[in-house]
């Protein structure tokens, strides 16, 4: 059964409040942790450089640190992500998103992007690692098929896009997602969610979590008469 939220605060439990821009600097970060403070966000993600700053200020906050791994081309060799993950350990990240090595899995390499997936994973254990597939770049099957590598190799989510491909995500790609991983793991819907109809919309399909870096507008444009209108459909 889906849990759909029904509060602002509830569904800002099911945001990654994201900063992955290359040229935020110190303030924009500062700006970005005091939004997540008051908006009570699941998460926030960031650069692994920016992790130990956010870590401080968010100490004793009940808000998780998500930072990245190969991101955002995915394309990195295995030991410097699995060096990554490492090293995001140690500045105090509690959840690690990695992107897939999509020119392996686009080449047919597929053992080479479940070795990719399960070193990290190994390597970041016992932090959850999310799996970004970048579905802009991959066809119905290979949404399929790279759920499917993530799942098995330990991945606690399949994270859908990065937000710097072809386009974010559509309500497709989680159905897709959902019907080859069932229960196994959870979704993390990213890139291009801008509005509480739009997460809602992704929620309602089968997301657990969204990324966005329009948090604050996500939970600023949800109503109850919105969530009325949404179930009433």
């Amino acid at each position: 059964m889906i849990n759909i939220p029904s509060t602002k605060d509830e569904l800002a439990k099911r945001i990654d409040h994201t900063l992955l821009k290359p040229q935020a600097t110190r303030k924009d970060f500062e700006k970005f942790i005091q939004e997540a403070e008051k908006y009570g966000f699941r998460a926030v993600c960031v650069p692994q450089y920016w992790v130990p700053f956010v870590r401080e200020l968010l100490w004793n906050k009940n808000i998780k640190v998500v930072t990245v791994v190969g991101f955002p081309l995915g394309y990195t060799s295995t030991p410097v992500k699995v060096k990554e993950a490492e090293i995001a350990k140690q500045l105090g990240a509690d959840e690690i998103d990695m992107v897939m090595n999509i020119s392996a899995f686009k080449s047919g390499n597929y053992d080479d992007v479940a070795n990719d997936i399960k070193s990290v994973v190994i390597e970041a254990n016992p932090l959850p690692v999310k799996v970004i597939i970048e579905t802009s770049y991959l066809t119905e099957e290979e949404i399929k098929k790279a759920s499917l590598i993530a799942v098995e190799n330990g991945a606690k989510f399949v994270k859908t896009n990065t937000g710097f491909g072809l386009r974010g995500a559509s309500l497709s790609d989680v159905r897709i997602i959902r019907s080859v991983i069932g229960n196994k793991a959870k979704i993390k819907a990213a890139g291009g969610i801008k509005t509480a109809e739009q997460a809602l919309r992704f929620i309602m399909n089968g997301a657990d979590v969204i990324g966005a870096s329009a948090g604050v507008n996500i939970i600023e444009t949800f109503s109850e008469e919105l969530l009325d209108e949404l179930r009433s459909k």
